[in-house]
This record gives C-alpha cells, structure tokens and sequence, in this order.
C-alpha cells in the first residue's frame, strides 16, 4: 500500500471512531454501540483530524497515476471541509435531510436486525438517542450565541418531523414503536432484551419529544427570518456539492434555457400520450388513470423491485459490466417523517448489506407509475447503486477513501440524472408515458436550477418570462412555480422547495452535475471520432472512482 493509500486507510478508520453513525452507514463494524458526538467538541474533534491528515496527505508523495488521482480527490475534499468548519456550518447545520436530526432516527435505518447481538447493538444505540440529540442542540445553541442560526422554516419544518417520530403526531405511531414491531417479528426470545429495547425506544420517543420542545419553544423563535444564504455561503457552499466553481449568473442563464427547451419536448410527449391534449392535461391523465397505477404500498414496492431487478438484468454484458457483488437492490418504504423525495443507500464495505433504494409514499396508497421508471434507473441501475456500489467493488484500484467517503453530489446526482437520459437512448422508455416521467424529472432538475440560485442569490425572474416577470424568488414563488413546471403534486414540491431552502447549492448539483458529464462524453467522442465505445467510455470514467466536477473534466480530458 503506498503512503497515500495509508493515510486515506487510517483516515477511515480514525473517522469511523470519532463518527459511529458514518462508521454504521458504511458497514464498518466495532462501533454498533455507540452514537456520534454531535457536540462542538465532537465539531472540534473531525476538523482536528482532517487538519491533520491533509498535512499528511501534502507530504505524500505520488507513486503512480492512482495515487496522484487518489491524493488530488482527497485532498480537495478535506480542503472544503476546513473551510465549511472555519465558516461554522455546523453551528447552523439544521434542515428537513441530511442532518442530525435525521441522522439519530435513520441510523437504525443501516443496521442490521435479525441476530440477538444485532438487536443488543440497537438497544444500546437507542438509550443514546437522548444525549446524542442534547449535544446537538448545544451546537445549536453556540450558533445562536454566534448568530449563526438556520432558517425559521426550517426549525418549524424540523420540529414537526421530531413531533412524528416521537409519536406525538396525532394518528402515526413513533418510528420506535414500529422498530419493537420488527424485533417481535424477528424471533428472538430474549426477555432481557425485549426490556432493553422497550426502554431504549422510550427514551428515543421522549429525546425526539424533547428536541420537538425545543425547536418549537426555544430555536425557532431565535431562528433567521432570511432563507438566502447570499453569495459568499452559496459559493462556498457549490464547491462542497460540485467540486468546482461556478459561474452562477451563466447557470441562472442556462437552467432557464434548458427548461424551455423540456418544455418543447413535454408538449411533444403530451401528443403521444392523448392527441390533442396540453401537457398539463396529459399529466392530469397519468396521475388520474388507474389503469396507470400500482394500487397498494407492498404491490408498489414489489414493482420498484422488478423495475430493478430487469435493469440488472438486461444491461450486465451488453451495456455495463456489473460485478456481482451489486447484482442485488434492495426496495425499502421508509418510516413517515421524511422528505418526499426517493433515495439512495450503498452496500456496506463487506457487500453484507445490499444497495438500497427507498421510496416515501407520503400517506399515499395509489402510486402513478409514469414518474417512477426513469427515477428507478437514477436511484438503482445505472445510476447511484452502479457508481456507488461500483466504486466499492474497485478494491484495491481506489483508496478506501475514494471507496466509501468519495461521494460529491455533483458527480453522483450528476451521473444519476446522466443515467436516466442514458436509458432513453437505450431505448427503455419508448413508452411515452414513461418518457413523460423522464422528461418531468428533467424539468424538475432545470427547476431546481433557477430557484436554487434563484432564491438564495435573490435574483429576478426574467422581464420575458411569463411567470411573474421581474420579481425576486421567494419560497412561495418557487412552490407555485415549481408545481406548475413539473406536473409534481404540490405537496411533494412544497417539500422539495423547503429542502432547497435548508440545503444549499445541493440542488443545483443534478443539472450541473450531468452537463459536466455529457461535455466529456461528448469531448471522448470527438477525441476518438469512429473508434468511440460506449460501453467503454463510461467504463473507464467510472474506474477512477468519485471526485469532483473540475477534477473529474481534467482527468478525463
């Protein structure tokens, strides 16, 4: 192992000490018992190591093309991360996803649940739920005292998801309730550890009960009124997601262009599916038509499974190599309180735990099918589960960092988006109902786009457009615009719009993200004019694992 491969290793496992729930989302064993440190020491205790091993990584010197590949992606990543900790993100790090909040309850998400031991380790880890929330909301507090604070919406929007997994939600049982359902389902005679777990999710139910009091009573009151994050933070915040900077003005320009130009081709689509019709009420028939739906939660994940399963199936030999450690996904309902959107979870290091997708029904017992597909190719095959899972069959080819914590959103959300438009040039969604779906997905990214940027840059809405030319986005505007331009239910969009709002630059990193990938596929075609191969190209890109946007253009040029 070369000296950069070293530090990435050790890297790893000093993270997974100091960060037991990324130790769990990874498949790293010998932290099962334990909760992260959420607290400004814990903050304190990761930047101490990044700092460190960036020093470390400096001194390294390149043995060969994948360690200068492997030491330039690394070091880029611990370089963004000391500069969120300077700017103190994490005093601020409250939102609907992707943040402690959700973390304590979606742990128990990753780990396993069939042996005694297993559920032992979730009876442990559930007692801890309280003290891990009570040093989150100390980081909290340090940024009030700062005047670092999240967005009021977002401690309103916070607080009711703690309310619902606490059970305090009127007609929806706790998370944890239906966590002891699945331990009586699962066998294990234990009478100790049926004890354990019952008082391990009572004290989970009364620290999420707790952290609903305090966002509501005493948070929420001493939140930011603005939702802007302004043009320092989001350009800052686009390097985290994408790896590169970004002109943000040009963006703007281009997420408008590329809407119309989807919106052309949906009017098209909305031909095929009824002559005559307008797009609006060509997606009014397919959210309608029962006959264009799965009817029921279980027949609906059953559907998701086959969706995945054929994709596997059919593009293993022909258009991809799939290893057949990730020749498997597996389809999960998530437990209400989330965001609305589908996602993602990779295979643990020892592949003992599959690739997932889940997928929120919202309360939901109809599904309309003409949105899942191309969403299916983006969360499974080719999408996440191929460049995430598939980064992690590299073994020894990557660093262990570049494996496991080598996702940017730009690159991931990026070629998953890339993917979706793939599998219409291959030729699986003829059907134009399922071509609809792709094509709203598209939109729904340029959207994200122009109210990414829209709203957190405070920008005008063009003078020639027709919806509210010249005022300045704000979060209603954007939910009836985004409504509008998708065909999304408005529901589900009120909840994107919030999850922008609390994230952001994240949402941009779909759109920018698969432009960067269609430029250098389109820069390898003309490099190599009649000798072009498909299937080789995306090979190839993939096998140099994750990095960011600006590297991943320079590497492939």
């Amino acid at each position: 192992m070369s000296r950069v491969y070293e530090i990435a290793h050790a890297y790893v496992d000093e993270l997974a000490a100091i960060d037991p729930s990324t130790a769990t989302a990874l498949g790293l064993p010998g932290h099962e018992r334990e909760m992260s440190d959420y607290s400004p020491d814990g903050y304190a205790r990761t930047a101490e190591l990044n700092g460190r091993t960036a020093a470390e990584l400096q001194a390294a010197e390149p043995e060969d093309e994948r360690d200068r590949i492997a030491k330039e992606m690394m070091g880029e990543r611990l370089g963004v991360q000391r500069d969120l900790y300077e700017a103190g993100e994490h005093f601020r790090g409250l939102r609907i996803i992707a943040s402690p909040l959700q973390r304590c309850r979606s742990i128990f998400d990753d780990m396993p649940k069939t042996t005694e031991e297993e559920w032992s380790n979730i009876a442990a880890r559930l007692a801890l739920v309280p003290d891990a929330l009570g040093a989150y909301r100390r980081t909290l507090d340090e940024g009030i005292s700062r005047g670092l604070t999240a967005a009021h919406r977002q401690a309103v929007e916070g607080a009711k998801q703690a309310q619902t997994w606490s059970g305090g939600k009127e007609g929806q049982k706790s998370f944890f309730d239906g966590l002891l359902e699945t331990f009586e389902k699962a066998g294990v005679e234990s009478e100790t550890l049926t004890t354990d777990l019952g008082r391990g999710a009572r004290m989970a139910k009364q620290g999420y009960a707790e952290m609903f009091r305090y966002l509501q009573q005493d948070y929420a009151p001493m939140a930011s009124e603005r939702e802007a994050a302004g043009p320092q933070r989001y350009a800052l915040l686009v390097r985290v997601f994408n790896g590169l900077e970004l002109d943000p003005e040009e963006t703007y320009r281009w997420g408008w262009q590329q809407l119309h130009e989807i919106e052309r081709e949906m009017q098209e689509t909305a031909e095929r599916i009824k002559p005559g019709a307008s797009v609006p009420e060509a997606l009014e028939l397919l959210e309608a038509d029962p006959a264009r739906s799965i009817k029921g939660v279980e027949a609906y994940r059953e559907w998701l499974q086959r969706l995945h399963d054929q994709a596997i199936a059919e593009l293993h030999g022909k258009h991809f190599e799939i290893p057949d450690e990730i020749r498997r996904i597996e389809v999960m309902i998530p437990p209400p309180g989330g965001a609305a959107a589908a996602y993602y979870t990779g295979p643990s290091e020892d592949f003992s735990r599959p690739g997932r997708t889940w997928w929120p029904t919202m309360g939901r017992s109809r599904f309309p099918m003409w949105g899942e597909v191309s969403t299916a190719y983006h969360e499974g095959v080719p999408g996440h589960h191929l460049q995430v899972g598939g980064a992690r069959c590299l073994g020894e080819k990557l660093s262990r960092y570049q494996r496991l914590l080598g996702f940017i959103s730009g690159y991931g959300e990026g070629w998953a988006l890339y993917a979706e438009r793939l599998m219409g040039e291959l030729g699986y969604l003829e059907n134009p109902d399922h071509y609809m779906g792709l094509l709203s997905a598209q939109a729904l990214r340029a959207v994200r786009v122009i109210i990414d940027i829209g709203m957190h840059l405070e920008q005008r809405i063009p003078g020639d457009e027709q919806f509210r030319p010249g005022e300045v986005w704000n979060h209603d505007l954007a939910v009836e615009f985004s409504t509008a331009k998708t065909g999304r239910p408005r529901d589900f969009m009120a909840s994107e719009v919030v999850r922008y709002l609390g994230w952001p630059a994240q949402a941009i990193s779909y759109k920018v993200g698969e432009r960067k990938w269609l430029d250098v596929r389109e820069a390898a075609k003309r490099k190599a004019g009649a000798a072009f191969e498909l299937k080789r190209f995306h090979a190839d890109a993939l096998d140099l694992g994750p990095m960011g946007l600006a590297q991943l253009e320079r590497e492939l040029a």
